[in-house]
């Protein structure tokens, strides 16, 4: 049986709403839409500034992987295209191959392919019909930079501890925030009043959410359960770098204390969690609740520790308790072997937390609750129910898990798990269990685990074939075309689901899609746009942020290097988007404006699968055995 699960944005227009309201709305940028698109457009839409017609993966491409790019074109016959090293020297030729109108951009392109070029360099470009590319390097370790930076991210958003310069950088350094010596004393006494309850919490650590300064565990759930599942990779997958995630490897305070620095920032967010749970002796015990945030939405600019507003937690939900139950279970296995006593406790948050959703398998947060902070509502919970019992079995082997796993609806239902646009998301969680259940040593018999696999290599082979059908070889192939809320994030974690693939069954065709899609995100797509900060010629840096404002506040920080924007997004759900966007085809819905947060926010549950599957290609560059 399917489950239709509805994919919601965070949120709908409180946000910008606000902003505007206090005068906080900036100019476009400069030149973001000064002429009409190259040749090929098939009918009038925005203005963009695209650059070269010539679209590459502006970081590189590695010695032995696919090298392939597209370029926008009215021509109809093939084009000579032509390599040449920094120095002008030509290194290799050949002829593009017409691919029509492509319906992501609904501009003519065509394509070409250097696969066979293996001399590392930096600073070759390519050129088509007299357009030369940005630059870019050919080699390997391009990506372990990548890695590091995506994961610093979340240091750089912890709420509750100063960020150090040291770590960080002078700019981006800051006093804690929402701390105990923060107005109303912060997110340490937070008041809670509902259906007669009015009592107090200290719901303080964690990482803000987004470009607000939230904490939903919703959210907090699927990118901390993807930070551990990048470590927990290291451990069940043969051939990788066990020590890149390690001990002082990482920008934060906690290293050389002999815990995988991973570890040690996913515990921050975990900590936050238990806070959130509902304590015993008061109705709704065992239950998470849903989020803490301000009462009204944070003005833009606000560095965290300037924020004057009361903060509000908001009722305990289903969907939230469950993401606790996941991520405490994962939780346990993985710091068991360095602090037993946090993983005993992890474990018994997580069976309180499941058994507490059991016994309130129906209570939803609002969809209407987004007054100073995203909405997160959640009608859906069999996928949550799913996912928290495949991870409490494969923590305890214990038979009840295993039965809730085994007898859901969703199991083996590769539609349900991992659906089409995207395979995982806040709202449709049932994948994490799924590839964790194909990945994880467990008590699962031989038959079964081999199911659990034939799952995530049937939703790989389908992410591989978007890949190969796309112009710009990107998996992702949304429902009517229509590009989503972070839909970055959704091409992410189909290439979660792709590496997965190439792990368990060593084929090449998943990597390569993998890497495919990291030529979308690095510049390699229609409006030849970088969506990573500080990665690429033409890179994203003006994200929808409280803090790294620079837009807004001159002296304040432009976001860091590694942070991911959302990227197109069909629904334009905020006024800059919905002004100068309109019109456009679903893949050139973007703009790098810090007001158009539908389009270009930052958040946690995206750098997260952009963090693992940076991890997963630095592995790949050095397995021998990738190459064709």
């Amino acid at each position: 049986m399917a489950i239709h699960v509805e994919r919601r944005p965070r949120v709908l227009g409180a946000a910008v709403a606000a902003s505007l309201a206090l005068g906080a709305l900036a100019a476009p940028p400069a030149g973001a839409m000064d002429h009409r698109a190259r040749p090929g457009a098939e009918k009038p839409g925005p203005r963009f500034h695209t650059g070269s017609p010539v679209r590459v993966n502006q970081v590189g491409y590695l010695t032995y992987g696919p090298k392939k790019g597209t370029v926008v074109t009215g021509a109809t016959k093939p084009l000579t295209w032509t390599l040449r090293a920094a120095d002008g020297t030509k290194r290799a030729s050949g002829v593009t191959t017409p691919a029509g109108v492509d319906p992501s951009s609904r501009r003519h392109v065509q394509t070409f392919d250097f696969s066979k070029v293996t001399d590392a360099g930096q600073g070759y470009t390519l050129t088509i019909d007299g357009k030369k590319s940005e630059p870019f390097t050919i080699g390997d370790r391009l990506y372990g930079s990548l890695r590091t930076d995506a994961l610093a991210y979340f240091y750089n958003n912890r709420s509750g501890i100063k960020i150090d310069k040291d770590l960080v950088g002078r700019k981006y350094a800051r006093p804690a925030g929402h701390d105990k010596n923060a107005p109303h004393r912060g997110d340490t006494d937070v008041p809670f009043r509902w259906h007669g309850s009015d009592y107090r919490r200290n719901v303080s650590g964690g990482w803000y959410d987004a470009g607000d300064q939230g904490k939903y565990v919703v959210n907090g759930g699927i990118s901390v359960a993807q930070l551990m599942s990048a470590y927990e990779r290291t451990r069940t997958t043969q051939g990788v770098d066990h020590d890149a995630l390690g001990d002082g490897k990482l920008r934060v305070p906690e290293r050389g204390n002999g815990v995988p620095d991973i570890l040690d920032e996913a515990r921050w967010e975990i900590d936050f969690l238990m806070r959130m749970q509902v304590p015993r002796g008061e109705p709704y015990a065992g239950m998470a609740f849903h989020k803490v945030h301000d009462k009204r939405w944070t003005r833009l600019p606000t560095r965290p520790d300037q924020d004057r507003q009361p903060r509000v937690l908001r009722p305990p939900s289903t969907a939230a308790t469950l993401n606790l139950a996941a991520a405490a279970a994962q939780c346990a296995r993985l710091f068991r072997p360095y602090d037993p006593d946090y993983a005993a406790r992890c474990l018994h948050t997580a069976r309180t937390a499941w058994a507490a959703a059991k016994r309130h398998p129906k209570v939803y947060a609002s969809d209407k609750d987004s007054i100073g902070g995203g909405a997160y509502g959640d009608r859906h919970v069999g996928d949550e129910f799913y996912w928290a019992a495949a991870e409490l079995f494969l923590t305890t082997g214990e038979n009840t898990y295993r039965t809730a796993v085994l007898h859901s609806p969703l199991h083996g239902d590769v539609d349900a798990l991992f659906p089409r646009g995207g395979a995982m998301s806040w709202s449709a969680t049932a994948g994490l269990g799924a590839l964790d259940l194909a990945t994880v040593p467990s008590k699962l018999t031989h038959e079964q685990r081999a199911a659990a696999r034939a799952m995530v290599i049937k939703a790989a082979d389908r992410y591989a074939a978007d890949s190969a059908k796309s112009a710009y070889g990107v998996p992702y192939a949304p429902k009517g075309g229509q590009y989503e809320w972070g839909s970055n994030s959704q091409v992410l974690n189909n290439m979660i689901v792709l590496a997965t693939a190439n792990d368990l069954t060593g084929k090449v065709r998943y990597r390569d899609a993998v890497l495919r899609g990291m030529d979308y995100l690095l510049g390699g797509n229609p409006l030849n746009q970088s969506y990573v900060t500080g990665y690429g010629e033409r890179d994203s840096h003006r994200q929808h942020h409280r803090f790294w404002a620079h837009q807004l506040d001159a002296k304040l920080p432009s976001p860091a290097r590694g942070s991911l924007a959302g990227g197109p997004n069909s629904g334009l759900q905020d006024p800059v988007a919905a002004k100068k966007l309109k019109g456009c085809a679903p893949a050139m819905c973007y703009v790098d404006d810090i007001m158009a947060f539908s389009t270009n926010e930052i958040t946690i549950n995206w750098n997260a699968p952009l963090a693992w599957v940076s991890s997963y290609l630095d592995d790949v560059e050095h397995m021998s055995d990738q190459r064709p």
